[in-house]
C-alpha cells in the first residue's frame, strides 16, 4: 500500500447544502440539484449506495492507481463494494456507460462527445490526463511516409475512439476524407496485430498498444499532431451524479489523490502500467513521461470544450452523429460537470 496522504471525505462531508450552493458549475447548465436522498445520506454519514461500478484502463493511468492503492475502497469502508471492470477502448467504456454496467468510466473526450451527442446521459466529472496517445502508424518496411499516401489504403482504427478521430482529423489536413481509405473497424489491440500480420496498410495507434509496436515490432509512426488528441475524460452517468454525488464525489477524489502520488512516483506509475499492460517497462516509461501529462488540472471546462469545438465539425461530417450539428452542439453544451474535480482540488 503506498505512502500516499489520504483525504478521506464520507458522505457527511458532502452535504446537500453545499450542493444547493454549487450552482454554475457545469458548463451551460446548472449543476445537479440536491436531492433529498442525499441529504439524508449526508445526515445519517451512510453511503447513498452499496456498489459503485468503475472502469479502469491502461490508456488511464490514473485509474490503475486508484486500483492497484485500493483508493477507493478506503475511502468508502466496508459499506460499499467497489466492482472494477477493465475498459478495451473509450468505445467499450461509453458501451459499459450506456447500459448501465459502469457508473464511471474512462474515455477519450472525443468519444464522450459523439456519445452525449447521440443520446448518451454522461457528464465529464474529471480530467485524467493530456495525451499524445495517438498516431498513424505503420510496419518497418512501409513504402507511406505521410498522411497522403494512405489514398486507396486500409486503415485500422477503433470507431468511436481517439484514434479514429484523429484519423478524420489527419485525412481532413491533408485534403483527403474517410471515404479515400478503406476503414477497417478493429479494437485497438486487433489493429495492432492486423498491422504486423500484413492484413492492413496502416492503424490509426493508441497508447500504450503504439508504444509497444514501436519497440517490439520495429512500427514507425509516420504521423504525429498532439492538437488532434483530446483530453482524458473520467465520466459518469446523469443518474449517478444525480443519486449518488456523494459517490461520485469519492471517485473524483480519490483520482486527485492518484495524480498527486503518480506525479510524485513516475518511475512506479510506469512499472504499474507495465504490469497491467504487459508491456516492457521501458515502453512504459515512455508512455508515462513522454506521452501522457498527468501534471494537468482535473477539473473539465473552456481547455477542453475548446479541443472539443475543433473536433465538432469532424463528427458532424463524419455522419457517426444522430441529429448533427444540433446534437453536438446541445452535447458540447452540457458535458462538463466541473462540481466534485472543482471541491476536490479546494476550488469549493
Amino acid at each position: 500500500m503506498s505512502t500516499i496522504t489520504r483525504r478521506i471525505v464520507p458522505a457527511i462531508a458532502i452535504a446537500g447544502t453545499t450542493m444547493l450552493l454549487a450552482t454554475g458549475c457545469v458548463a451551460g447548465e446548472d449543476a445537479p440539484a440536491a436531492d433529498a436522498a442525499k441529504d439524508d445520506a449526508a445526515a445519517s454519514g451512510e453511503w447513498s449506495a452499496d456498489t459503485l461500478s468503475i472502469d479502469f484502463a491502461t490508456y488511464n493511468p490514473l485509474s490503475l492507481v486508484v486500483k492497484d492503492q485500493g483508493l477507493l475502497e478506503d475511502i468508502l469502508g466496508d459499506d460499499v463494494t467497489v466492482e472494477w471492470v477493465q475498459s478495451a477502448g473509450s468505445n467499450k467504456a461509453n458501451e459499459l456507460l450506456r447500459s448501465g454496467s459502469i457508473d464511471v468510466g474512462s474515455t477519450a473526450g472525443s468519444a464522450a462527445l459523439l456519445a452525449r451527442a447521440n443520446g448518451s446521459p454522461i457528464q465529464v466529472i474529471d480530467i485524467y490526463s493530456q495525451p499524445e496517445w495517438s498516431a498513424i502508424v505503420v510496419g518497418p518496411d512501409s513504402d507511406i511516409t505521410s498522411v497522403e499516401d494512405l489514398a486507396g489504403k486500409s486503415v485500422a482504427a477503433t470507431k468511436g475512439t481517439d484514434p479514429y478521430f484523429f484519423l478524420l482529423q489527419a485525412l481532413e489536413e491533408a485534403g483527403l476524407s474517410v471515404d479515400d481509405v478503406e476503414v477497417q473497424n478493429l479494437q485497438h489491440a486487433d489493429g495492432r496485430a492486423a498491422l504486423d500480420g500484413g492484413s492492413v496498410d496502416a492503424w490509426s495507434g493508441l497508447d500504450p498498444i503504439m508504444a509497444a509496436a514501436e519497440v517490439e515490432s520495429g512500427d514507425k509512426l509516420v504521423y504525429r499532431n498532439v492538437d488532434f488528441n483530446s483530453y482524458g475524460f473520467l465520466n459518469a452517468t446523469e443518474d449517478f451524479i444525480d443519486n449518488h454525488a456523494d459517490l461520485a464525489q469519492a471517485v473524483v477524489d480519490a483520482y486527485e489523490q492518484a495524480r498527486e502520488w503518480a506525479l510524485e512516483n513516475p518511475e512506479e506509475t510506469a512499472a504499474l502500467l507495465a504490469e497491467v499492460a504487459g508491456i516492457d517497462p521501458a515502453v512504459a516509461t515512455t508512455v508515462i513521461e513522454e506521452r501522457s501529462n498527468l501534471d494537468v488540472s482535473g477539473v473539465p471546462g473552456d481547455d477542453q470544450i475548446a479541443v472539443l469545438e475543433k473536433i465538432a465539425p469532424v463528427l458532424v461530417d463524419s455522419g457517426d452523429v444522430q441529429g448533427g450539428k444540433e446534437s453536438v452542439d446541445k452535447a458540447l453544451d452540457s458535458i462538463v460537470n466541473d462540481t466534485f474535480a472543482k471541491r476536490a482540488v479546494g476550488g469549493e
